[in-house]
């Protein structure tokens, strides 16, 4: 009896950072079906971001990790990351490589149709066509990235309006070419256990019970805009009698400037913001929140919104990537415009001040993104993705 060949994917990803594209290569990696074989590589994150090895390890997935692979542009680095990557696709000869976000993107996709690889997938997790560069270097990206999707067999999006603006507003690829995959996740941790995991975080962080919890969680970088959210925030204590303590989760490049601006509004309100740097039990966390902020400029598909509503919290974003396929306006949280701080501030006033509006949006939760965001549909629509590529080759 003839034994079937199982499909290898050689999967890429940026960097082992905390965030979405970890947990989505991860999954990917361990749960696709007996007829796949995945290996996974990557690159480690840089000085000032939290490594997520720890989500591989949970898992038992065990990556090559490839030190060349940075995230700031250097020549020297890319050149002998294209060359290791290489090796390693000449080495396993995979049928699939996948690659995850820009960098992985770029040189696992040249590195890849350098030797021959029959289906060239790429995932965009967010994009930086915009709110990130200036306008040269902005066209010089979007032209690399033209040139990368006509090197790629398929493109998956996350978002049906990330898959707009890459086909429709900025040009890189056709529409026939992307498949609009969300990402999954493990979300029961984040609804099991959740009275018990709230009164530990309570104890730990001194909340009291008649004090309401407010998070924003994500990299402290220019494009998370946080300044946004602490303007909003120094408002909101000026104008409401309720208490409030206000957590920052996170690090990153704006650290320090952040830490002043908290320093600022804690002289005028007492200590009502602390910054805890990463935490790696986010689940349980996230329980002892009463509401989750965003105020991003720019977003693929926000995880710390996800894992808020599976936590049963309410959440309030700026309405930008892939915001409002994550959220259900008025039922799970709000969406506002980006970069209006009134608008912001109104909702989360109105979530302060009605406790019993809190509490409704958070039973509607975990219902919205338990079965949407699961790990199981994400592998599942992966799979059909990529035998209909393989198939598509083989024709």
């Amino acid at each position: 009896m003839e034994v079937k060949e199982r499909v290898k994917v050689l999967r890429i990803i940026n960097r082992f950072n905390i965030g979405g594209p970890t947990y989505n290569a991860t999954f990917l990696t361990r749960f696709l079906s007996d007829e796949f074989e995945t290996q996974l590589i990557g690159g480690l994150p840089e000085i000032n971001e939290a490594d997520s090895l720890h989500v591989l390890e949970e898992y038992g997935v065990t990556p090559i990790l490839i030190e060349e692979m940075k995230r700031n542009p250097s020549l020297m680095n890319d050149i002998k990351a294209f060359f290791r990557i290489r090796k390693i696709i000449k080495s396993y000869r995979p049928h699939i490589v996948h690659t995850h976000a820009s960098k992985a993107g770029a040189i696992g996709r040249l590195a890849a149709k350098s030797c021959g690889v029959p289906v060239i997938v790429h995932t965009f997790h967010g994009h930086v066509f915009h709110s990130y560069f200036g306008k040269i270097k902005t066209r010089l990206v979007k032209t690399i990235e033209r040139f990368l999707a006509r090197l790629s067999t398929g493109i998956i999006v996350i978002s049906e309006l990330q898959k707009e603006e890459i086909v429709s507003q900025f040009n890189i690829v056709k529409s026939k070419k992307v498949e609009v995959i969300p990402l999954g996740f493990d979300l029961a941790k984040f609804h099991q256990n959740l009275e018990i995991k709230r009164a530990n975080v309570r104890e730990k962080y001194r909340i009291q019970s008649d004090e309401i919890a407010i998070a924003i969680v994500g990299r402290l970088a220019p494009i998370k805009n946080h300044f946004l959210f602490l303007n909003v925030v120094e408002k909101a204590l000026a104008k409401t009698s309720q208490k409030l303590k206000v957590f920052i989760v996170g690090d990153g490049d704006m650290k320090v400037a952040i830490a002043q601006r908290v320093s600022e509004i804690n002289a005028q309100y007492g200590a009502v913001i602390e910054m805890t740097s990463w935490e790696k039990d986010i689940a349980t966390f996230n329980a002892g929140m009463d509401i989750v902020c965003l105020s991003s400029n720019n977003e693929g598909t926000p995880v710390s919104l996800i894992e808020a509503q599976a936590a049963n919290i309410p959440v309030i974003s700026t309405n930008v990537g892939g915001v409002s396929d994550v959220v259900k306006e008025g039922e799970t949280g709000f969406i506002v415009p980006k970069e209006n701080e009134d608008a912001f501030l109104e909702k989360l006033l109105f979530l302060i001040e009605n406790e019993n509006i809190r509490k409704k949006m958070s039973q509607n939760g975990w219902n919205y993104v338990q079965d949407k965001f699961s790990y199981i549909t994400l592998v599942k629509n992966t799979e059909k993705y990529y035998q209909r590529l393989l198939t598509k080759h083989r024709k």
